[in-house]
């Protein structure tokens, strides 16, 4: 149930700007048919329909811009929320790396929103319930990542040769939304542009590690993990059929 006093105070951006090479195929992941709609959609819609959420920025590949706009448009006219969904969407140009196309749509934020959420597109079934989760880990502790425990063992092995085992009830594999104040966030990536990183951040919490910034755990689900290969997307088709 959404809660009135957070009503507003977030943002998200969706980065959808990689082409999905793992995937294979001629169109973008995001952008493949799944239970009859594409799979960027769920999450999209997820966001905008949220009374919490104040503004939605999706990040796109360059190459592939008219071609989101065209759908979205379609998406919308087929809504009963149209008016109030193109009032809270903006499309941005995703960057070279994942990273700077979160950055491109952070900065493309003009609500007044006071905190923003992060979410891969390639996880289409994020619930509600995750989403308010981190509302109120922001609020009352900081920034945070959606993560769900490690169940299998972990090794760290080199050249196909095992080295170490891993202490597995302290690994968490990291989910989306991650999460952190617009301010905060905008003040490190002008601190990368004055002194770029050393190393390309895989998602906004390296970042906010990387410059000393505590992040906590709102824990995931199997149900949020992302589609990266055609053996994945078997396995989606089937829970999407089932919603």
């Amino acid at each position: 149930m959404a809660n009135s006093l957070l009503s507003g105070k977030f943002a998200a951006v969706l980065p959808a700007g990689g082409l999905g090479k793992r995937m294979g195929g001629n169109i973008p992941k995001q952008l493949m048919q799944l239970g009859g709609k594409p799979v960027y959609q769920y999450s999209l819609e997820t966001f905008l329909k949220m009374d919490e959420i104040a503004e939605v920025v999706i990040a796109v590949p360059a190459d592939w811009k008219d071609y989101f706009e065209k759908e979205i448009e379609t998406f919308f006219s087929a809504s009963e929320n149209a008016g109030k969904f193109r009032t809270k969407l903006k499309i941005v140009l995703g960057g070279s790396e994942r990273w700077q196309s979160v950055e491109n749509g952070v900065n493309a934020l003009t609500s007044s929103a006071e905190y923003v959420l992060v979410h891969d597109v390639a996880r289409p079934f994020i619930s509600e319930k995750i989403i308010r989760d981190v509302f109120d880990t922001l609020v009352n502790k900081g920034c945070c990542l959606v993560a769900k425990p490690a169940i299998d063992t972990i090794k760290i092995a080199s050249d196909g040769r095992v080295e170490s085992t891993i202490d597995r009830s302290k690994v968490w594999l990291a989910q989306t939304p991650q999460a952190a104040r617009i301010d905060l966030l905008k003040q490190l990536y002008m601190r990368i542009a004055k002194e770029p990183l050393n190393f390309t951040p895989t998602d906004e919490a390296s970042i906010l590690e990387f410059f000393g910034e505590p992040v906590y755990i709102v824990k995931g689900e199997s149900a949020n993990d992302k589609l990266t290969t055609p053996e994945d997307f078997e396995i989606f088709a089937s829970r999407a059929n089932m919603l």
